[in-house]
């Protein structure tokens, strides 16, 4: 009886390898017929189920994670075991930390998280843009709330690096935003190991203008307050937009030397629809929302590379936007990044990316 469920075992956690495997050959083509939101539940379910199964978890580990010495990170004072992270937006809700973290991310950044539970914008509002593989969402921060999230951390297993990537709820004003972001920050402080303070969404209305000088030292200054007075503090970086003119980005240098923040992600998502192959006709029954993915990869490229050289390089950047390769993600650390993440690379390249990139970057070295 034993022997049968060791082979059954071993044959669906195969199964799950070689899909895996062939993600773009056989599984891409039929996601991509369904809506995008419905297929991130399913797929992120369907991944869920197969990490139950017997020696999953320790096959994909085997299959996925590159373990080197030489692509380990010192950064903002922890040690990452690779430089590939997953962007915030994935897992909104905590639920998969452990499963990403056995496809070979160095790091998973959950959230947005706010302190109430939110429903987000109306259906539909993830789209694909399939010509220049990149995708619109016009999510609106929806999530279970701080409180569940943090509880979910409290049991994954030990070793996975993890930022809170933290906002404020649609129906706070923004004169009272503050108060959204220091609920949340002491909710996820105990298990959490950085935080990122998410102002650039252009999901959320207003949200973009506490990226103004004034409003965002503020945030960040009293949320370094609160850090300094922990017994052990926490590294906090700002997620910034790519929409940011040079004077904007100057002022973004100015704020985190004001404040003492750790550094810098750059960048989110953009509201800018220049250079889309995908035709007119379609990006007008989309609408509003954040593009990412491809359409994004050279702006956010350029924002990196002017903060660092403007900085002098004083303070971390996290790259991401439009990281689809190992080229891509070796363009965004050549312009100053320390580390980069991956969203919509993750879901048109398949589990392999991460891999595929701490590989190439070993072997460059």
């Amino acid at each position: 009886m034993l022997a049968e469920i060791y082979r059954s075992a071993s044959l669906l956690a195969g199964t799950f390898l070689y899909f895996c495997a062939m993600y773009k050959r056989i599984l891409l083509p039929i996601l991509f017929r369904f809506d995008a939101e419905t297929i991130h539940h399913l797929v992120t379910s369907a991944l869920k189920t197969a990490f139950k199964i017997p020696g999953v978890p320790a096959l994909a580990r085997r299959w996925f994670v590159v373990t080197d010495p030489q692509l380990e990170r010192q950064v903002f004072g922890l040690t990452f075991p690779n430089p590939v992270g997953l962007a915030a937006g994935f897992d909104k809700n905590a639920e998969l930390v452990n499963e990403l973290s056995d496809l070979g991310f160095g790091f998973i950044e959950v959230g947005t998280v706010t302190p109430r539970p939110q429903p987000g914008n109306p259906r539909p509002r993830l789209f694909r843009l399939k010509a220049d593989q990149g995708l619109i969402n016009r999510m609106g921060f929806n999530n279970k709330g701080a409180r569940p999230a943090a509880e979910r951390l409290r049991h994954r297993r030990a070793g996975i690096l993890v930022g809170g990537n933290i906002g404020k709820n649609k129906d706070t004003p923004n004169e009272n935003a503050l108060d959204d972001y220091l609920l949340c920050f002491h909710d996820l402080f105990p298990v959490v190991d950085y935080f990122v303070v998410n102002v650039s969404s252009p999901n959320t209305p207003g949200l973009r203008a506490l990226q103004e000088k004034e409003p965002l030292t503020r945030i960040l200054q009293r949320l370094q307050q609160e850090n300094q007075a922990q017994a052990q503090p926490k590294p906090i970086l700002l997620k910034i937009a790519p929409d940011l003119t040079n004077s904007q980005l100057d002022d973004i240098i100015d704020i985190v030397a004001t404040t003492g923040i750790a550094g810098v992600i750059a960048t989110n998502t953009t509201i800018s629809r220049d250079g889309l192959r995908t035709d007119s006709q379609t990006m007008e029954a989309i609408g509003a929302g954040g593009v990412s993915g491809q359409p994004l990869r050279q702006r956010a490229t350029e924002v990196i590379r002017y903060l660092h050289q403007q900085s002098g390089g004083a303070f971390p950047i996290i790259g991401v936007g439009g990281i689809n390769s190992a080229d891509d993600a070796l363009e965004k650390l050549q312009a100053g990044a320390s580390l980069v993440q991956i969203y919509t690379g993750f879901i048109y390249e398949g589990p392999g990316i991460a891999r595929k990139i701490c590989e190439s970057l070993r072997n460059s070295r």
